[in-house]
Order: structure tokens, then C-alpha cells, then sequence
């Protein structure tokens, strides 16, 4: 492992600084992929900046009804926060569906939304990896690509994102806040995650020198029937082949008044279904739409030699959710 310097921060503030004056500088909440990405040589920062000790550690209801959650608070607290998993079940379930135990006691809110693909490829530093090494090509696209993307992948990286509280997020419309030597600023969920494009190195949209502080998940989807479901290749500790979730609100007569759904591992960020709920609002709560809408959404899947089958595995994840949520089935 490379050399390395660390700072223990107190204050936001010099975080920032921090991140601003150094480019070779990175943080460190949990560890639990930085870390590892470390002793593999893919990550090799001159500086460590630990944020465990700023005032980030808290889940709070805001004024307006939202939640405010800081991002050093741990993935197993949020996912037990009785706020949580009563107004926003798709999250909890989702943070419950990642990783073990163990990690989620030390895996933060930031770190799960900064931590980086698991394509082999990328994690060895004697393959191509645009994503790694840009211009060097991508080893995936000819080689080992059963668990990559199936939607909005590029020539140049075909990765996955492998969060599963990410595509929650994105599902219930959330925010994720930032902070920089610019002042403070938020982004939603969905959008926080960048496609590879010509530079599929760039993971997300923040920019240099920021930092995360929190995410708020808004008042708006607070209570709404929602859900989280994934599909792997063991029941535990592995990273999802297909995942969804979904916020489902119905009116009086049973059509859909709000669709909220997102599909992970499916492209390079999670993938907002934004066609599939547009065609869900305001039409009836049946099978058949349902299966409309989701198959309008995964009409852009640009499958590869060996991952096909992840469009019908997370179309029936999907159909099932909906399913679910929308109560006793209706004709």
C-alpha cells in the first residue's frame, strides 16, 4: 500500500479545505470499500480525511416533515431507525439486503453512496479499465461481463453500481446534500450518479472539493406504501444481479396517484424508471399495466453476450413489487 497522509477532521469546513487544496486526497468514514480498493492498488491517495468526527452521525426530522441523515450515521442504525422503517420501508429493506452485518455496522451513509463498482476488471490493476486507467479499454466488453450493465452503458464501461441503498434513494425521491469551499448545495438521488459516457472515471456529480453531509428524504413519500427487493446469486452477502424499488401511492378509485420506481444493477448509477412511471400515473393498479409501463422502461436494455436474462429477472422483480404494493389484485 502507498504512503500515505491523514487528517483527523473536526469541522466540515476543514474537510473541504482539505479535499479543495489536495486533488490526491480522499475520505474516510467506514473503509469498507476505500480501504480495500487501497490494498488493491486501485485507490492510492496521498491523503486520508477522516470524517468520523463531525456532527453527521444523527437522523433527525426536519420541520417540514422530512428526514435528515447524516452521512457518517452507519447503514445498520439507519436501516433500524424506527423513523425509517416506518415512513420509508424500500430503504431499510434495502440496507438490510447489503453487504453483512458486520459491515453495515461500520459502513456509513456517504461511503455507500461514494463506494465504486465491484467489476472484476476494475479491481485488477493488470486488466484494461477505462473506468481505472482512462483510455487503457474496457476488459469486460469482450470478456467476463454476466453481471454488468444492461442499460445506459458505453463503449467505453459497461460497470454496474452496486449500491442497494442508492436505488431506494433514488425510488423515494430523496436528496443528497454536499458541501464545499462554494458553500452547501444538494442534488437528488437519482441524477447523483453519473452514466459512463466518455468518462466513465467520473462516478458521480460532485465536484472537487465537496464532500457528502447527509441525505433528506422528503416529506412527500413519507408513509407511502414502498418496498425493496433483490436478486442474487446467494441469500446473503452478494452483490445484486437485478434489484428494485418502488413507492406506490393509490387514489380512492384505484388508479395510481404517485409511481416511484428505480432498478440497480442494471446500469452504471441506479437506473430511475422514469418511463414506466410515467405510464403508471394515473392509469389503473392491474398486472397488465404494471407489466406496460415496466416493459416500456426495459425497451432501452442493450443486453451483451451473457447478461440477457437481468432484463427478465428485473421485470418480474418489478412486476412483483408493484403487485405487492398495489394490494389485492384488481381486474
Amino acid at each position: 500500500m502507498k504512503p500515505f497522509e491523514y487528517l483527523r477532521a473536526t469541522t466540515v469546513q476543514e474537510a473541504a479545505r482539505a479535499l479543495a487544496e489536495r486533488p490526491d486526497a480522499r475520505c474516510l468514514g467506514g473503509g469498507t470499500n476505500l480501504v480495500d480498493l487501497m490494498k488493491l492498488g486501485v485507490e492510492r491517495p496521498g491523503l486520508l480525511v477522516e470524517v468520523n468526527r463531525l456532527p453527521l452521525d444523527t437522523v433527525a426530522e426536519l420541520p417540514d416533515g422530512s428526514l435528515r441523515v447524516g452521512a457518517t450515521v452507519r447503514n445498520s442504525d439507519l436501516a433500524a431507525h424506527p423513523l425509517v422503517r416506518g415512513r420509508y420501508p424500500a430503504l431499510s429493506q434495502a440496507l438490510l439486503a447489503g453487504a453483512s452485518g458486520q459491515l453495515r455496522n461500520a459502513a456509513t451513509t456517504g461511503g455507500n453512496l461514494l463506494q465504486r463498482t465491484r467489476c472484476p476488471y476494475f479491481q485488477d490493476v493488470s486488466k484494461p479499465c477505462n473506468k481505472r486507467a482512462p483510455g487503457s479499454g474496457c476488459g469486460a466488453r469482450d470478456g467476463t461481463h454476466r453481471d454488468h450493465a444492461v442499460l445506459g452503458h458505453s463503449e467505453h464501461c459497461i460497470a454496474t453500481h452496486p449500491s442497494d441503498m442508492a436505488v431506494a434513494l433514488a425510488a423515494l425521491d430523496a436528496r443528497v446534500e454536499l458541501y464545499g469551499t462554494e458553500g452547501a448545495r444538494s442534488v437528488p438521488a437519482a441524477e447523483f450518479h453519473r452514466l459512463p459516457g466518455d468518462h466513465p472515471e467520473r462516478d458521480t456529480e460532485i465536484r472537487p472539493g465537496e464532500l457528502v453531509t447527509g441525505v433528506v428524504l422528503p416529506a412527500a413519500t413519507a408513509s407511502l406504501p414502498s418496498a425493496y427487493r433483490k436478486a442474487r446469486d446467494r441469500a446473503s452477502y452478494a452483490f445484486a444481479l437485478a434489484s428494485v424499488a418502488a413507492v406506490l401511492r393509490l387514489s380512492d378509485d384505484g388508479t395510481v396517484a404517485r409511481a416511484g420506481l428505480a432498478f440497480g444493477a442494471l446500469a452504471h448509477r441506479p437506473w430511475r424508471a422514469s418511463r414506466a412511471e410515467e405510464a403508471l400515473r394515473g392509469g389503473p393498479a392491474t398486472p397488465d399495466a404494471f407489466a406496460h409501463a415496466v416493459d416500456l422502461e426495459l425497451r432501452a436494455a442493450r443486453p451483451l453476450r451473457d447478461n440477457g436474462y437481468k432484463v427478465d429477472l428485473a421485470r418480474g422483480l418489478a412486476l412483483d413489487v408493484l403487485t405487492r404494493l398495489a394490494g389485492p389484485t384488481r381486474t
